[in-house]
């Protein structure tokens, strides 16, 4: 034609051999493009056997030469209510130690470093994780060093005493940290759920550091580390091949403390009970440089929402992305969440108001939606009604744009997240623990489409209905009483009583 032939007599710069065909032709001589193309469905699924022992063995395959492999145990600070508070704590730091196969902690590094491997641990209040992400050709070794890390620890005095002390720097670096966010978090479950399971400390409080040792351990280690408790779940390997190392491995092993202990396993349901936290603390010279950081006081007021084994999860992952918030500084940048409720309402409103967010914490039998603010001392009050207004506010109409703004922006960011093998693994690994199968991606997004106006409604009514947890940190000379902050969700505006108001 005379549009791709050499009538076109256009000149290309850098054309090369071609310089007459136009850019909407194929070049001639050039074969012809393959593209990659999605192979069936099954093949991406999550697959699970369960062997003779009772242990989960799940697996994802993904494209690459690297897997990430671990082990999860339904065992957690929740689970240590019969027992000293802080063994998850121990755990967590003494993962990768000794073992009776390795000498070291160097040793275990080493090994991996052959296969071009990292690990880690991760302890939470209901789930322990020993994670490994290493070439898929050491499989072999990487399934057989988690066997030995998991059920044959040494837990020598060293390691012991050497835990203790890095427990102790972690609570001291913990209260001097200029982020209280990891404090309010574990402030909000005390008050939210007193005393009981997700409600007890996630770190060792510090007179219980010298009172755990081998035999609390194993004690403890008896009880929740069974193999009906785990999840062997890996990423980036052939399933067969998993669970042939799993029976290799992890069937038949006798752990370290043995088997014939008698089994205290604390099955406790989540106890909602409400109530304030409160921790005076002068937060005036929280910088660690030059530059100051202004005094802010720090509130966090939650309500009970549900388990994520329940229907309206997802309506409360909506709800939670439809609130959003964060930090002042963005609160007019484009792109950061300028349009969720937290910036529209409050930030943007209110210019002495340093933070905004709403949490979503989601259990296995509870869950805890919480939005953290901070702002001057003298601002509190007003802080306060501000934020117990929002949650009023969530009750009334839910515009259509910011709804479907809301979904689109939750199927984004779980999509984006779920690109990560390490979170495609914990994601496996979860949701086996939790419900022996998993929900792929696409199956959570057409229940996310699915979410109405009239079911955000339903469980904010439902949530509304439950007393608030509430934590306090910082300055709190003009902190409202629990009483009020009750009072003032219970009302039709979130306003605190006028009382209050007139003569505090």
């Amino acid at each position: 034609s005379r549009r791709c032939g050499l009538a076109a007599g256009r000149s290309y710069s850098g054309g090369g051999a071609y310089p007459s065909v136009s850019l909407t032709c194929p070049l001639p001589g050039v074969p012809k493009a393959v593209f990659a193309a999605a192979e069936s469905r099954e093949r991406f699924e999550t697959r699970v056997t369960v062997l003779e022992n009772g242990l989960r063995v799940a697996s994802q395959n993904k494209f690459g030469q690297f897997c990430t492999v671990g082990i999860l145990v339904n065992s957690g600070s929740r689970h240590e209510a019969k027992y000293l508070g802080g063994i998850s704590h121990f755990l967590e730091k003494l993962a990768f130690s000794s073992t009776a196969q390795f000498s070291s902690k160097d040793e275990i590094l080493l090994t991996l470093e052959k296969h071009g491997g990292i690990c880690d641990c991760q302890a939470s209040r209901d789930t322990i994780m020993y994670a490994v992400s290493a070439d898929a050709r050491g499989l072999d070794t990487v399934v057989n060093l988690l066997a030995d890390v998991t059920l044959q620890p040494r837990l020598s005095d060293e390691e012991i005493e050497m835990t203790r002390m890095a427990i102790r720097f972690e609570l001291e670096d913990l209260n001097m940290r200029p982020d209280p966010e990891p404090l309010l978090t574990e402030m909000i479950h005390a008050a939210a759920f007193r005393d009981n399971t997700v409600g007890l400390n996630r770190f060792c409080p510090v007179e219980n550091t010298d009172k755990i040792d081998r035999d609390v351990l194993h004690s403890y280690l008896s009880s929740y580390y069974t193999p009906d408790r785990m999840v062997l779940a890996g990423v980036g390997i052939e399933h067969e091949h998993l669970v042939e190392c799993a029976r290799k491995y992890l069937l038949g092993v006798e752990p370290v403390w043995g088997t014939g202990r008698s089994r205290a396993v604390d099955r406790s349901v989540a106890q909602y009970t409400g109530g304030i936290v409160k921790v005076e603390k002068d937060m005036s010279d929280v910088s660690l440089g030059p530059t100051p950081i202004p005094e802010l006081t720090h509130i966090m007021i939650g309500l009970e929402s549900c388990s994520f084994l329940e229907d309206d999860f997802i309506p409360f992952a909506v709800l939670n992305m439809m609130m959003g918030g964060g930090g002042s500084f963005s609160a007019g940048g484009p792109g950061k969440g300028m349009f969720t409720r937290l910036y529209l309402n409050v930030l943007n409103r209110h210019h002495w108001m340093y933070n905004a967010t709403s949490y979503h914490h989601s259990y296995e039998d509870t869950g805890l939606l919480c939005i953290h603010a901070s702002a001057d001392p003298k601002q509190v009050r007003e802080m306060v009604e501000i934020i117990t207004r929002e949650f009023i506010l969530m009750a009334g109409a839910v515009g259509e744009v910011e709804l479907e703004r809301a979904k689109t922006q939750l199927k984004s960011m779980l999509m984006m997240n779920l690109e990560s093998r390490p979170v495609i693994f914990e994601d496996v690994g979860r949701q086996v623990l939790a419900t022996n199968t998993r929900k792929l991606p696409h199956e959570l997004c057409a229940l996310i489409s699915q979410v109405k106006p009239t079911d955000i409604k339903r469980v904010v009514t439902k949530m509304l209905h439950k007393k608030p947890a509430v934590a306090a940190l910082g300055d709190l000379t003009d902190l409202p009483s629990y009483e009020h902050i009750q009072a003032a969700l219970s009302s039709k505006d979130g306003r605190l009583p006028r009382l209050y108001r007139l003569f505090r």
